[in-house]
């Protein structure tokens, strides 16, 4: 006795998965058309229907109407289709009343919630209606209205997105100018504290000091002073470099060789470097030069360096070079000038050598470069006055290169952490690559020196190791 199937449910399944896949097909459209500003679409089908599928869509007196089973078939279709479009309406009608909430619209928001429960009550009555099978539906009718209803919805959906886009980007844009102004006030801020703390006016640091109560904090707090201005020529020196289209990668090499940087901008410490060690050069001496060649060498008291100090911190430095040429502080001033500004330097910036001329006439040009390292020289020639009004010997040293850097001597411009933190391998080590500016020794007391670090091979360097 054989076992037979049932085949309704088979059937009835299949019959739904292909209602599905109909309904998917029919959702493709090639034209959408919205210049009577409603959203309203005219679509046409990308679908080439065959006879069969013409039967099913005929209205009275065709094959469809004598064919129950085409019939049905037919109205799942579009109850389907209409479906879809129900779903997709609520989706954008939610979407309507998400945007409504910011900024807050009372009437957008009864509008769009309004539309949701219309759409769901669309949707339940389809329900009942199914259920209770009476759907009166018109197959090609209903299939066609749900796909303009569904793609008006789409718009819309595209529409609010659109729009919270372009309040986004606009909300961005606002940000965006806000931070630039703060930017810019914060840049006009900067250069004007820089303009204070390098005008070549007089300088109210330690104007009442006395030789008595001078210490090794005053020298201290006189030497960070100094080097601000130090930096401010720099950066100055690097900006005409770069304006006058310089290879800051080969100038660097050509005074530090062997240096290696772990970053391009890290070039500036070389330059730094430069400036700190041409300036300071001397600094051991009381006049910056030894004894054998110094034309006029004279050992000064504590007192008279301490006066000096006092009276040069209270003068405009230009007026201070014009009435006085031939004075100590003029005659260091040119010489670190002509030492540290190369002629082919100099003619390569400015295009000529009108600074140079009246510098060695001395003269004072009117430029802000020269202004600026006239500034640093004084700082320079105070800081100097200041160590040999102390009554202990100061003295600079510089740290050799690869040196092992030792915190007690030295400290580390770059603040890389990847030199001391992730460096494992035993035989690469830390060591300084160059100084960039010098230390100082007061008596028993001792300024770090400030060196830039670099991993090097162990092996190469440490005699000990070969």
């Amino acid at each position: 006795m054989e076992t037979m199937k049932p085949k309704s449910a088979m059937s009835n399944k299949s019959k739904l998965a292909k209602t599905f896949q109909k309904v998917i097909n029919l959702r493709t459209a090639t034209k959408i058309g919205s210049n009577n500003g409603m959203g309203i679409c005219m679509l046409t089908s990308q679908n080439k229907f065959d006879q069969d599928d013409d039967d099913l869509f005929s209205i009275k007196g065709s094959k469809t109407h004598g064919d129950p089973r085409a019939r049905q078939r037919a109205v799942m279709e579009a109850l389907v289709a209409k479906l879809f479009a129900g779903v997709t309406s609520i989706k954008a009608a939610y979407a309507e009343l998400q945007m409504a909430q910011n900024p807050y619209n009372s009437e957008a928001i009864h509008l769009a919630d309004q539309a949701v429960v219309d759409e769901l009550k669309a949707i339940s009555e389809l329900k009942r209606s199914f259920l209770k099978k009476e759907l009166d539906l018109s197959p090609q009718v209903t299939i066609m209205l749900a796909e303009i209803q569904e793609q008006q919805s789409l718009m819309k959906t595209y529409e609010i997105t659109i729009k919270k886009l372009e309040g986004e980007a606009e909300m961005k844009e606002s940000e965006a100018r806000s931070l630039k102004r703060q930017l810019d006030d914060s840049i006009a801020f900067n250069k004007s504290l820089e303009k204070k703390l390098n005008a070549s006016g007089p300088i109210s640091i330690l104007e009442n000091v006395q030789l008595s109560a001078l210490s090794t904090s005053h020298f201290v707090q006189f030497l960070h002073f100094s080097l601000r201005s130090m930096t401010s020529f720099v950066k100055l020196l690097v900006r005409e470099m770069e304006s006058a289209n310089w290879d800051l990668d080969l100038a660097a090499k050509v005074i530090e060789p062997e240096a290696i940087f772990t970053k391009p901008s890290h070039r500036y410490f070389v330059f730094q470097s430069f400036v700190c060690k041409t300036m300071l050069e001397g600094f051991n001496f009381p006049n910056f030069s030894p004894p054998n060649e110094s034309q006029c060498f004279h050992k000064h008291s504590r007192d008279q360096y301490l006066n000096e100090f006092k009276k040069l911190q209270l003068v405009n430095v230009r007026q201070f070079l014009a009435q006085k040429p031939s004075s100590s502080f003029a005659q260091f001033m040119r010489s670190k000038y002509l030492h540290l500004v190369h002629a082919k330097m100099e003619c390569s910036l400015f295009g000529n050598l009108n600074q140079r001329k009246l510098i060695n006439a001395g003269e004072c040009p009117d430029s802000a470069f020269f202004t600026s390292f006239a500034e640093m020289a004084r700082r320079v020639w105070l800081l100097h006055r200041l160590a040999f009004s102390l009554d202990q010997p100061v003295s600079i040293f510089q740290v050799p290169r690869n040196c092992r850097f030792s915190e007690v001597y030295m400290e580390n411009v770059n603040d890389e952490s990847a030199f001391s933190c992730e460096i494992v391998d035993s035989t690469v080590d830390v060591r300084v690559n160059f100084t960039v500016v010098p230390g100082f020794k007061i008596g028993k007391s001792l300024i770090q020196s400030q060196v830039y670090l670099s991993p090097v091979n162990v092996i190469e360097t440490d005699p000990a190791s070969r």
